[in-house]
């Protein structure tokens, strides 16, 4: 039994989508707050599929989350925390699970958690996690679906990072927040949701500086107080409908977003002839329809984001020519591909490229959505093709957008849920 998107031909796209907060950033603060010693209230955080479960992991260990009706705003208060131990059925069913393991242990000093799940590209290793761990004087024992981080006293430590990793960043950044001495994070990455991260931190009482930058440096503190703060915008799903004004052409406005936290991605826009004009907290995207061919590189930000590189394949099936996709980041992250084969789209992979030869038609047929970014691209690509697509396994979708019909229906797309039941196209 699965709960279906379809999704009709539409013309040119034109309105306004408020974007929502960032949900990887969102993930990290819920997990963060943890850390207080009083009650926190988070604004703008999106009510979707991985908040939920989230909040069944605080029931379980007595962190209580509250959503206000009126509001939207989340009350957290984490007075009442009482266990480190995190159920492994939950922990794989969200990726993010891992931020527990840095927000409880300085607390309690030993935290149980299943291995991080989620959109799987890879088993996204959590290596840098534990090298992290380990420098600040933890001890990991791994078992075979949950692992354990204990700790008598976590140490200030210098951490040189082997790549650029978000999600190890904030991890280390929460650990060191309440460790003895000073830690310095070496190679660091710079994401937006990494700085939102330390600014919600340091407006609890944290002293964390440097955040943005290569080099973090984090003064541990005894006691954080509580607070009140605001999640950052999404900047992927505000990359993701700017996207769309170039599908079918039109005007698409994206408003309550940082421009900056986007900056590669409207440049390779601008690349493929779309338009784009940014203001204080607005990007509008202008297109006639006619899309130029690119070739991208996806990277660690500031560089092209792996979590744009799906729907603007999809995009750059509408590109007269051949465009070429390099994922460096996830390898992997392809499986949006056969999924647009199915409608009609001539894409071909050659290791970590996906070489597009776009401007085909794009015929309606029935897909699945791998994971959330895969399920955007092939809205983008419905909205195109001739006849009626159905996507199925969109799940992965909810898990990103609270209400991802009404945004789209709000910029003229022909999109709705289904009434009817199928069996799953990974099935068929």
């Amino acid at each position: 039994m699965t709960k279906n998107i379809i999704v009709e031909p539409s013309g040119p796209l034109t309105g306004s989508v408020l974007v929502p907060g960032s949900k990887n950033s969102s993930l990290a603060l819920l997990a963060a707050a943890c850390l207080a010693d009083t009650p926190v209230t988070l604004q703008g955080i999106p009510d979707i599929y991985d908040v939920k479960i989230i909040s069944g992991i605080g029931r379980d260990i007595g962190f209580t989350l509250m959503r206000d009706a009126v509001s939207g705003d989340v009350h957290l208060d984490p007075r009442w925390i009482h266990s480190a131990t995190i159920d492994p059925g939950k922990a794989s069913a969200y990726r993010a699970s891992y931020y527990y393991a840095g927000a409880l242990l300085a607390k309690f000093g030993r935290v149980t958690i299943g291995y991080p799940g989620g959109d799987d590209f890879n088993s996204r290793p959590i290596d840098q996690h534990i090298k992290a761990f380990h420098a600040l004087g933890a001890k990991l024992t791994m078992h075979n679906d949950y692992y354990t981080v204990e700790a008598e006293e976590l140490r200030g430590a210098d951490i040189y990072f082997d790549m650029l990793t978000s999600g190890a960043t904030i991890n280390a950044m929460l650990a060191a927040v309440r460790a003895r001495g000073t830690t310095r994070l070496y190679n660091a990455a710079g994401d937006p949701e990494v700085v939102d991260t330390a600014q919600f931190l340091n407006r609890l009482g944290a002293r964390i500086s440097g955040a943005g930058s290569p080099v973090i440096r984090i003064e541990g503190v005894p006691y954080l107080e509580g607070g009140i703060y605001g999640v950052i915008p999404d900047r992927l799903i505000a990359g993701a409908f700017l996207m769309a004004a170039g599908i079918n052409g039109g005007q698409v406005e994206v408003t309550g977003v940082i421009p900056e936290h986007l900056g590669s991605c409207i440049a390779k826009l601008r690349e493929t002839g779309i338009e784009i004009e940014c203001g204080e907290e607005r990007i509008t995207a202008y297109s006639i329809g006619s899309i130029k061919p690119v070739r991208l590189r996806t990277g660690m930000y500031p560089e092209f984001a792996t979590d744009l590189q799906q729907p603007m394949t999809a995009l750059l099936t509408r590109a007269h020519g051949q465009s070429a996709v390099t994922d460096r980041v996830y390898p992997m992250r392809f499986n949006h591909v056969p999924q647009l084969i199915r409608l009609g789209a001539s894409i071909q992979m050659r290791g970590d490229t996906a070489y597009i030869d776009g401007g085909r038609p794009l015929i309606g047929g029935r897909v699945h959505a791998t994971d959330v970014r895969a399920g955007t691209s092939l809205v983008l690509a419905g909205l195109a093709a001739e006849g009626i697509t159905t996507i199925t396994d969109t799940l992965h979708m909810e898990r990103g957008y609270a209400d991802i019909i009404g945004a789209f229906q709000s910029i003229g797309a022909r999109i709705r849920w289904s009434e009817e039941t199928l069996p799953s196209a990974a099935q068929a």
